[in-house]
């Protein structure tokens, strides 16, 4: 048989130097799967944070005026009213004039009979002619015995007695026809005249009624009202009364006359804040030439405001109120949240009108969303995260 083949033994350097290549291999993939694993951790950590972060729609305030005025209920009243009252007392003789009915300045629309009137002034005539032939009497007896002074038939304290009771007795001449006269002016009261032209709007009286004197007892006979020209009364806020100037104008709108309107201007202010209502009252004039509209009527004002800024309106959606107040989320430089307190002007609905705590380049939050607090990291959504942001007006109301 042959000789058996010996193979050569591997040199025990060899096999080191493979067991150190397998060792290093495996701690490579040791090494490379940590590395894996920490890397897909950071990269879940990462999209995790930037899940957490909230996206926010946001806008610049609209500078632009939305609406620049302001309806208010109003009252309509004369322009001139005069309750007509009797000056005499006594019973109604007639009148002339009912409700509805024109009249002129001077013209007479009633007659009072006053007999107890009538016999004060007979009684008052008859003292005076009393009194007259009185004074009369007087004089002519001190111009007799003036003539007895050089014969010394009478003493001057005798001339000086008569000289007194002759002033006296005019003294009495005068107040006579003082009281004689006062009772004709009073008998001239008792036809009742117009003041001035206008519109009957109030008769409480009628033929036979007792009249009493004076104005405290009872209603007035006649209302007489010029309705030429009417005043209307509206009671403005106190915020809103700095943006209505005297000589502003006004459009009227009436109930009884839907599709119309009557144009009305600015008067007068009272200049003072009613405590009850926080309102100041207002006072417009309008044309009322054609006697179209009644005196009472009740009237919607439209008001005209003037400011000397341009006012900035929100999203409706963008106010927070809370434990905190009235609120508004911003977003700024540096995209994290900043709060700004606020106060409203005026609700226009979808829209409002901001009074303080805005300014033109702040960038609003239109719809906040909830849970988010002074610091918060945001993500702007939309034209907002690299440019200017639209204003309000130029895209449609974002919502939730």
């Amino acid at each position: 048989m042959p000789p058996t083949e010996q193979r050569p033994p591997v040199s025990r350097r060899r096999l080191g130097i493979f067991g150190v290549v397998a060792g290093i291999a495996l701690v490579l993939v040791v090494i490379t799967g940590i590395r894996a694993r920490e890397d897909s951790s950071t990269k879940l950590k990462e999209w995790t944070d930037n899940q957490a972060v909230p996206t926010v729609a946001v806008a610049l305030p609209d500078a632009k005026v939305v609406n620049p005025t302001i309806d208010l209920p109003g009252r309509l009243e004369a322009y001139y009213r005069a309750p007509i009252f009797a000056r005499v007392s006594g019973y109604l003789k007639s009148w002339s004039a009912d409700i509805g009915a024109r009249v002129k300045a001077g013209q007479v629309i009633a007659e009072i009979e006053a007999p107890d009137l009538d016999q004060q002034l007979l009684q008052a005539r008859a003292d005076l002619a009393s009194q007259e032939a009185s004074a009369k009497l007087s004089e002519a007896t001190l111009t007799r015995r003036k003539t007895l002074i050089a014969s010394n038939f009478v003493s001057m304290q005798e001339i000086d007695e008569r000289s007194a009771d002759l002033s006296n007795k005019k003294a009495a001449v005068n107040s006579g026809q003082a009281n004689v006269e006062r009772l004709e002016a009073l008998a001239g009261y008792k036809k009742i005249t117009v003041p001035f032209d206008g519109v009957v709007t109030a008769r409480d009286t009628d033929v036979g009624a007792l009249i009493n004197a004076g104005g405290g007892s009872g209603p007035a006979m006649f209302v007489v009202s010029d309705i030429s020209k009417l005043r209307v009364y509206v009671n403005v806020p106190q915020n809103y009364v700095p943006s209505i100037k005297i000589g502003a104008k006004a459009v009227i709108t009436m109930p009884e006359y839907p599709s119309r309107t009557f144009a009305a201007t600015v008067e007068a202010s009272s200049q003072s804040v009613d405590i009850s209502s926080g309102t100041t009252r207002m006072q417009l004039a309008l044309d009322n030439s054609k006697g179209e509209l009644m005196p009472g009527g009740y009237a919607n004002v439209r008001l005209t405001l003037q400011s000397d800024t341009v006012p900035l309106h929100i999203p409706a959606s963008a106010l927070i109120f809370n434990q905190n107040g009235l609120r508004v989320a911003t977003v700024g430089a540096d995209d994290k949240i900043l709060f700004k307190p606020v106060t409203i002007a005026r609700d226009l609905g979808r829209e409002i009108e901001i009074a303080s705590g805005l300014a033109a380049d702040d960038r609003i939050i239109v719809a906040p969303p909830d849970g988010i607090a002074d610091g918060d990291k945001v993500r702007v959504a939309g034209a907002g995260a690299k440019s200017k942001p639209e204003k309000v007006s130029e895209k449609q109301d974002v919502k939730g």
